[in-house]
């Protein structure tokens, strides 16, 4: 008997934590206003969810002079587009400064917050600002800067940049600060 007590309560407790949130397929537009997929599975054309995304960061020269990476490392901050976690292309080579600096010295630590605007659930809003967070985490990652060294950590809409509900303010809360520790 105390054994079905026991599974009832665990299932309880289980099904409990589940979310109806569905963030790994979450429609996004590109800039042709056309409805794209996220998913690593739409990628592939697998539906079991077996796939593995292919990404398209560029190798980084480690031997170039990087004259403006000065001017780009004092740029912490990544952008994102409604909904996405996406890094959009004008940002890779703010991502490949930070990538040069972190790897330059191994006992450096870096934060990486992921934020999100206003819309959205409180939920909604913490896990899409994770995926924020790991998308410049795992960009910087495959430039070749380890994990220990890397934290990525969301914030939601608790931290906005820029209060407001116009779509210019809403733009500067989607965002992914780096944050050297």
């Amino acid at each position: 008997m105390n054994r079905l007590i026991l599974a009832v309560a665990v299932a309880a407790l289980l099904s409990a934590c589940g979310s109806a949130v569905k963030l790994d397929n979450v429609p996004v537009e590109d800039k042709a206003g056309a409805a794209v997929s996220t998913s690593s599975a739409a990628d592939s054309g697998k539906a079991d969810g077996s796939a593995v995304g292919k990404g398209t960061v560029t190798g980084l020269d480690l031997g170039q002079s990087g004259k403006d990476t000065a001017l780009q490392a004092t740029t912490r901050i990544v952008y994102f587009d409604y909904d996405s976690f996406a890094i959009r292309p004008e940002f890779q080579s703010v991502i490949e400064a930070h990538a040069r600096s972190i790897k330059s010295d191994k006992a450096r630590k870096v934060a990486i917050e992921g934020h999100t605007d206003e819309r959205g659930g409180r939920e909604y809003n913490l896990a899409l600002g994770q995926k924020r967070a790991e998308a410049v985490r795992r960009a910087l990652g495959l430039l070749g800067v380890a994990e220990s060294q890397l934290e990525a950590v969301s914030f939601g809409k608790e931290k906005p940049a820029v209060l407001g509900a116009t779509e210019a303010a809403m733009e500067k809360n989607r965002r992914a600060e780096i944050s050297y520790r």
